[in-house]
């Protein structure tokens, strides 16, 4: 392994795809403080250690972003937590196989070594076609999150646009049945969360993935704050059914 100080000894990986409730799982999870602080550290848009995070931290070079990383995602009982979604994890990958060490192994040894007892958490979502119409009306407004009393403003006025959707819709399913390949590659059953349950039970969703992760926590415990707002409405309902109905249009 190529990190020895400050390591955690239990680490997750939230695996998704764009849109499928991933933030939410996330504050659930932070929100217990018993599971980390899982952020998007493996984004390549995050610039690693070329990055303005890095840099305030004075960090520059790739060892030391990922000892950065593992310090920042782990929480006082020594759990780490992570967020990847499929279309970036090649890259993520590519820049890990960069690392002394590291170079040609293949992905499921290289998460395996540098994460200490990893287990995976698979974040999905049983409506493939809300979750495309809410990734693409996201892409166009560039609002993919928002807390109370915070109204981002929209790049631009989102407009439906059958093709994105749909290609997006195709997205989903690849990125879905990647995650599922990796898996296997893996030799992991991963821990499967659905999001609309999550919606349905937030602080039993929650709970359900410590006991899963062999975390501890009192019977008692309780949750922080919860801050993210729902973004879908009505438009969101307007475009499913125009989708739909262009699909079906489709096949006939």
């Amino acid at each position: 392994m190529l990190l020895s100080p400050n390591k955690p000894h239990k680490s997750y990986l939230i695996c998704a795809v764009q849109r499928s409730g991933s933030s939410l799982l996330c504050e659930a999870l932070k929100n217990t403080g018993l599971a980390g602080n899982p952020e998007e550290y493996f984004l390549d848009g995050q610039g690693w250690e070329d990055g303005e995070w890095a840099h305030q931290h004075h960090v520059t070079t790739r060892p030391d972003y990922l000892k950065l990383v593992f310090n920042h995602g782990t929480s006082p009982n020594g759990v780490f937590g992570a967020k990847i979604m499929w279309n970036y994890f090649p890259i993520m990958i590519e820049k890990l196989t960069a690392l002394p060490g590291y170079q040609g192994w293949p992905a499921p040894q290289i998460i395996l070594d540098l994460l200490p007892n990893v287990q995976f958490i698979w974040m999905v979502r049983r409506d493939k076609v809300r979750q495309a119409v809410s990734w693409a009306r996201a892409a166009q407004t560039d609002v993919y999150a928002w807390h109370k009393n915070t109204a981002p403003a929209p790049k631009q006025e989102p407009c439906f646009d059958f093709s994105f959707i749909d290609n997006l819709h195709r997205l989903v399913l690849e990125g879905e049945a990647g995650w599922q390949s990796f898996f296997v590659a893996c030799g992991k059953e991963p821990i499967k969360v659905i999001y609309e349950d999550l919606v349905d039970d937030y602080e039993g969703t929650a709970l359900r993935i410590l006991d899963a992760l062999k975390i501890p926590y009192p019977i008692a415990i309780q949750f922080q704050e919860r801050k993210l707002q729902k973004q879908a409405d009505s438009l969101n309902d307007l475009w499913v059914e125009q989708y739909l109905r262009m699909k079906k249009q489709n096949h006939q």
